[in-house]
C-alpha cells in the first residue's frame, strides 16, 4: 500500500489552519448633540479628542454650542474638523450618538432604527417606556454606569466620583468663608490653631477622595460606614491610619456635634441610600456648620436635605448650611469632560479598528458588560428586575 492511501486513509495529511479574517475598518459617523437636560454643563468629546478621531478617518458632527458650557468654543471643534450644525434633526441622523445624559423623549423620537449610543443611563429617574423605546427602534445602547474596564472596574462611575470627592471639599471651603457668609474659618489646618473637624459618611470612591482633599489641607478627619472592608481599604488606599468607624448613632452623633464640615458620600448600587443623620442630630450642629450630601441623587444622607441647584445651591436648616446638588460634577464641567473624552476616545477607536459594535462586543467581554440594549433586546439583568421588563442574556445572542 503507498504511502499516499495510508496517509488519506487515516486523515492525518496536513490541513491548512483556518485563521480567523481581521475586520475591515469601519469609519464611524458620530453625533454629539447639545446637552439639554437641566443644568448639565458636561459634553462627551473635547476638541482634541475630535481631532483625533477625525485623523484616524471618522466623522464628527458636532451641535452649535454643545461644548460652551464647558468652556468649549465651537471654533474649537470646526478647526479639529468637526462639522458644526445647528439642529438636533442633523445630529440624529448620526450612525453613532454621543450624550452625557440619556436621551430625552424628544430626542428618542429622532433616533433612527439601528443606531449605536454611549450615555448614562440614570436609573433611578429613567422610565419603562426609554427602554421600550430604544428596543422598538433596536437601537445597541451602551451605559456608563455599566461600562468595565481590564480590571473589570466602573470606570466612569470612578472617574465622576472622584472629582465630586475632591470638588465637595473645595465646595465646603467656600461656605466655610466669610466671602459666603460663614464661620469664617479655612478649611484645614495652620500651626498653633485647632484644625477643622471633617466627617465623612461613606468609605467609598467619593470618600475616598473627600479624604484626600481633607488630609492635605491639615484637617482633622473621622470617616463612618458599615462596612469594615472598605475602611481598612480606604485606609491602605491613602496610607495613612485615620479614625474610622461604622455608623453608629452614638459615636455618629458625637463626631457631628464637633463638626465643621459633612460629606456624605454613601453610595449603593440601586435604589435609595439609608437616611443616617436625622432632623434632630442636625439640630445638635454646630451653626454655620456645612454639609455637603453627595448622595442626594439616591435620596440623600441626611434627613432635612432637599434637593438644590447650581443657580441656588444651598440653603439653611437649623443653622445648618445644606448643598444638595446632585449632579457635582457638572459644576466643573471642562475636567469632567475631559475625563469622559479620555474614557470614550479609544473605546470608539477599538469599534472602528474591530469593525464595529457587533465585533467588538463579541470580543471583548468587559465593553459588553456595557450593553443594556441590542437588537431589540434588554441585556441587563438589573435594569430587567427594576422595571419588569424581559431580559436577554447577550453572552447567547453573541454565541460567546
Amino acid at each position: 500500500m503507498s504511502k499516499e492511501k495510508i496517509f488519506s486513509s487515516f486523515g492525518i495529511m496536513p490541513k491548512e489552519e483556518m485563521l480567523e479574517v481581521k475586520p475591515d475598518f469601519k469609519r464611524l459617523n458620530i453625533g454629539i448633540p447639545k446637552e439639554s437636560s437641566f443644568q448639565e454643563n458636561r459634553v462627551s468629546l473635547t476638541p482634541d479628542s475630535v481631532g483625533l478621531l477625525v485623523a484616524n478617518g471618522h466623522n464628527v458632527i458636532i451641535e452649535k454650542g454643545a461644548g460652551i458650557a464647558s468652556n468649549f468654543t465651537d471654533k474649537e471643534y470646526t478647526d479639529k474638523g468637526a462639522q458644526l450644525v445647528y439642529s438636533k434633526e442633523e445630529i440624529f441622523k448620526s450612525d453613532f450618538i454621543l450624550k452625557i445624559e440619556p436621551p430625552t423623549k424628544t430626542e428618542l423620537e429622532l433616533m433612527n432604527n439601528g443606531q449605536q449610543l454611549i450615555s448614562a443611563v440614570q436609573t433611578n429617574t429613567q422610565v419603562k417606556a426609554y427602554f421600550n423605546t430604544l428596543n422598538k427602534k433596536k437601537i445597541t445602547a451602551f451605559g456608563f454606569e455599566f461600562i468595565q474596564d481590564q480590571q473589570a472596574k466602573l470606570p466612569f462611575v470612578r472617574i465622576m466620583s472622584e472629582i465630586a470627592g475632591n470638588t465637595s471639599m473645595l465646595i465646603a471651603g467656600e461656605y466655610l468663608s466669610t466671602v459666603n457668609k460663614g464661620k469664617g474659618l479655612m478649611l484645614g489646618g495652620v500651626s498653633g490653631l485647632v484644625p477643622t473637624n471633617v466627617v465623612i459618611i461613606g468609605a467609598g470612591t467619593v470618600g475616598e477622595y473627600a479624604c484626600r482633599a481633607s488630609l492635605g489641607l491639615g484637617a482633622s478627619v473621622i470617616v463612618f460606614d458599615d462596612s469594615i472592608t472598605k475602611l481598612r481599604r480606604l485606609q491602605n488606599n491613602i496610607n495613612s491610619r485615620i479614625s474610622t468607624s461604622t455608623i453608629q448613632p452614638k459615636a455618629l452623633l458625637k463626631a457631628l456635634r464637633r463638626a465643621d464640615v459633612v460629606i456624605a458620600a454613601l453610595q449603593i448600587g440601586d435604589g435609595r441610600v439609608p437616611c443616617v443623620v436625622s432632623e434632630d442630630m442636625v439640630q445638635d450642629m454646630k451653626q454655620g456648620s456645612v454639609v455637603i450630601d453627595v448622595s442626594i441623587d439616591q435620596g440623600g444622607c441626611f434627613e432635612t436635605s432637599e434637593v438644590t441647584s447650581h443657580n441656588k445651591p444651598v440653603f439653611t436648616k437649623h443653622g445648618v448650611v445644606h448643598y444638595c446638588v446632585p449632579n457635582i460634577a457638572s459644576r466643573v464641567a471642562r475636567t469632567a469632560s475631559m475625563s469622559i473624552s479620555n474614557l470614550i476616545t479609544p473605546i470608539l477607536l477599538r469599534i472602528a479598528e474591530e469593525g464595529g459594535v457587533e465585533s467588538i462586543i463579541r470580543k471583548d467581554e468587559f465593553l459588553r458588560s456595557g450593553v443594556y440594549t441590542f437588537n431589540g433586546n434588554l441585556t441587563s439583568d438589573i435594569l430587567s428586575k427594576n422595571f419588569n421588563l424581559p431580559f436577554v442574556d447577550l453572552d447567547l445572542i453573541m454565541g460567546t
